[in-house]
């Protein structure tokens, strides 16, 4: 593998808002997308190739896992191509210092119980501190293709061991909920199951039907029922060659960038289709858009204008990583708009910066949403209120996770004044460099070295 140049040698970021940003950048490939897939290559021995694969930390910290157990990797950043073979497993015990880093780890289950005899030792799964992010609904869809698990405690690190004594076997999976990591490790250990399974209740992201395209095109079988609902049949393995879609939250956040700082940007590679309601939250906040032949143009006109109401929740309903970037954008919106989150219970903790930082939000506990979700009296803070437009004001940051990083971004180049952002390598985990793209389109950042 190529040197890791991503690792952060940056201490932080200085910007300084009030430029409208202006220009033409490239959506990188879905961090969501290739992380996934490059898991997904331990199910064949032959050479696989990815290509669209972003430069961003997701995808070194997965590869350094993947060639701890023996994957054998080429990475051409220049050209955003990945060569992955794994034609040994050496090792089917993920080291500790994979824990809590992201939640790729966890996939590992799916990937590896039906290619080795042998117990399969994950450490606990990390990623964004956003709210409970629980595996049960992984473990569970194991369990039903004849996975023994149980955990044990090595320190403060809690590992999931998996074994398949008797085989994987092909059997029907509910899924209690449509998630996207669920669905992906349910897809992998049925693609190495005997018999067909059949998963219910899956999560229709665009990242995971890329990630069904690439496993058909090593010759898993696949076959689609109805929307929420496929057949899994292991077939014949081979090598593949795949090119990731575009990363539709990256898309979004340069977007709202546009609007936020009353300028223009054109995305190459944004794609309409993959999109879904975040373009008629635009429609509904009097935010332009132009889709083109190559991408979408994202043009400030006029002003924005609040009093809109959104539901975050699975696919294709709004995307709850798109949440934190558009409450800083609805800032800078005339009216009261609404925001309920139904995926994770605690995505609201990065508004208190926002809030000394001059916006207008109030988080409430109550599930005011147009249904009750999940979460309905239960005491979590997963409803906010925004007034706006207020003017927002730069001051030092710590950012918590990767999105509410993106969301100080936007805060810090629409305020007046100075802002100063650190803990940056949870930006660097889903955007790679930012400075390049942002003064590209005339922001002023600076690193802090």
């Amino acid at each position: 593998m190529t040197t890791a140049n991503l690792t952060c040698t940056e201490k932080g970021y200085q910007i300084y808002g009030g430029t409208p940003l202006s220009g033409a950048i490239q959506a990188l490939g879905a961090k969501n997308s290739v992380t996934k897939c490059l898991v997904a290559t331990l199910l064949t021995d032959e050479v696989c190739y990815l290509e669209n694969v972003p430069d961003i930390q997701e995808v070194e910290m997965t590869i350094e896992m993947l060639e701890s157990i023996g994957s054998i990797v080429r990475w051409n950043r220049q050209e955003h191509r990945i060569e992955i073979q794994t034609k040994e497993i050496l090792t089917t015990s993920v080291a500790n210092r994979f824990s809590a880093v992201n939640r790729i780890p966890i996939l590992l289950l799916g990937a590896l119980l039906g290619r080795t005899d042998k117990a399969v030792h994950i450490p606990s799964v990390g990623g964004c501190q956003i709210g409970a992010r629980p595996v049960n609904y992984h473990l569970n869809a194991l369990r039903c293709l004849g996975a023994k698990i149980e955990t044990i405690q090595n320190g403060d690190t809690t590992i999931f061991v998996a074994k398949a004594p008797n085989g994987l076997a092909g059997s029907s999976i509910h899924l209690d909920y449509p998630s996207l990591g669920a669905s992906e490790n349910a897809l992998l250990a049925a693609s190495w199951a005997s018999g067909c399974s059949t998963i219910y209740n899956i999560s229709i992201e665009p990242e995971f039907i890329d990630l069904i395209h690439f496993v058909q095109k090593m010759g898993v079988i696949v076959t689609f029922l109805d929307e929420r609902t496929i057949q899994v049949q292991k077939g014949k393995r081979r090598s593949a060659h795949h090119r990731l879609i575009c990363d539709r939250a990256y898309t979004a956040s340069f977007a709202m960038l546009a609007y936020a700082t009353r300028g223009e940007i054109f995305i190459e590679g944004a794609r309409q289709d993959h999109l879904g309601n975040f373009l008629s939250v635009l429609q509904q906040i009097n935010a332009p858009f132009y889709v083109e032949d190559r991408g979408i143009r994202f043009k400030y006109e006029n002003p924005l204008e609040g009093s809109c109401h959104i539901e975050t929740g699975p696919y294709p309903c709004f995307l709850t990583d798109m949440q934190q970037p558009l409450v800083t954008l609805l800032t800078q919106c005339k009216g009261i708009s609404t925001i309920h989150e139904t995926v994770y219970e605690q995505r609201f903790g990065y508004t208190k910066t926002l809030v000394e930082m001059g916006a207008h939000i109030q988080v409430l506990t109550t599930c005011q949403g147009l249904v009750p979700c999940r979460f309905h009296d239960k005491g979590f803070h997963h409803f906010a209120q925004v007034s706006g437009p207020t003017p927002l004001v730069g001051r030092d940051i710590l950012i918590p996770d990767l999105r509410a990083g993106f969301a100080y971004v936007i805060a810090s180049l629409i305020a007046e004044e100075k802002s100063t952002l650190k803990n940056i390598h949870y930006l660097k985990r889903g955007y790679g460099d930012l400075i390049s793209p942002l003064r590209s389109l005339g922001a002023k950042i600076e690193p802090l070295l």
